[in-house]
């Protein structure tokens, strides 16, 4: 009797068809939240980079002095120039917008152009047009007055009596400070005109010998 081979092959058959298809693979499973954060980061970064980078470029508007301007002299419009400088400097600058306050206020020290102005420098009053103080002007031919006498600079105030005068030469103001040197912008050197600040009671003197051309003075260039 004749086996049949009939069910071997069908099991043959069955081995090789379902059984070598691949297992279903789950899905994988998403994370909104860890990709929404991811964002978050990516688009926090380059807005601070952002920030800094227009952070570094920021300027503001700050005041340069384009001429020198004496210890105790009121700061004149010409001498203030708008000047950008970076906000984060670390310098006590002065705004550009503060630039009426500055004219109405007095230097505190001798300034030379092309300084940065910052606020220790300037001051609302003046100690050197206060109480006790005189202005005087002077009328001074050549070798009376020395060359490049700029105002802010410190002079000697000196008696030189005439020939047919009596008396010695002396100091009549040990330190004055010039408070116009005389010149309009268009002249280089001095005028012999020049207006001093000096202590009122040594006013009157100065004035009567200025008067008769008995007045020199000598710079102190170290004085300030």
């Amino acid at each position: 009797m004749r086996t049949s081979e009939k069910p071997a092959a069908n099991q043959a058959a069955g081995l090789s068809g379902p059984a070598s298809r691949k297992l279903p693979v789950p899905p994988r499973e998403r994370k909104p939240a860890l990709a929404a954060l991811a964002v978050l980061l990516i688009l926090g970064g380059a807005l601070a980079t952002t920030m800094l980078v227009l952070r570094s470029g920021d300027r503001v508007s700050a005041i340069r002095i384009t001429q020198q301007v004496g210890a105790g002299q009121k700061f004149p419009e010409q001498a203030l120039e708008e000047v950008k400088i970076a906000a984060d400097s670390g310098i006590d600058y002065v705004s550009w917008s503060q630039r009426e306050n500055v004219l109405a206020s007095f230097a505190t020290v001798t300034i030379l152009p092309g300084t940065l102005l910052t606020n220790p420098m300037g001051i609302k009053t003046s100690s050197e047009l206060g109480e006790g103080k005189a202005t005087v002007g002077l009328a001074l031919k050549p070798g009376q007055i020395p060359a490049g006498l700029r105002e802010g600079d410190r002079v000697q105030v000196v008696h030189v009596p005439s020939r047919s005068s009596q008396g010695e030469t002396r100091v009549l103001a040990p330190s004055a400070l010039v408070f116009d040197d005389g010149r309009d912008g268009s002249r280089s050197g001095n005028s012999g005109q020049i207006t001093i600040v000096v202590d009122s009671s040594a006013a009157p003197e100065i004035v009567a010998f200025a008067s008769s051309g008995e007045i020199a003075v000598a710079e102190l260039p170290g004085a300030r």
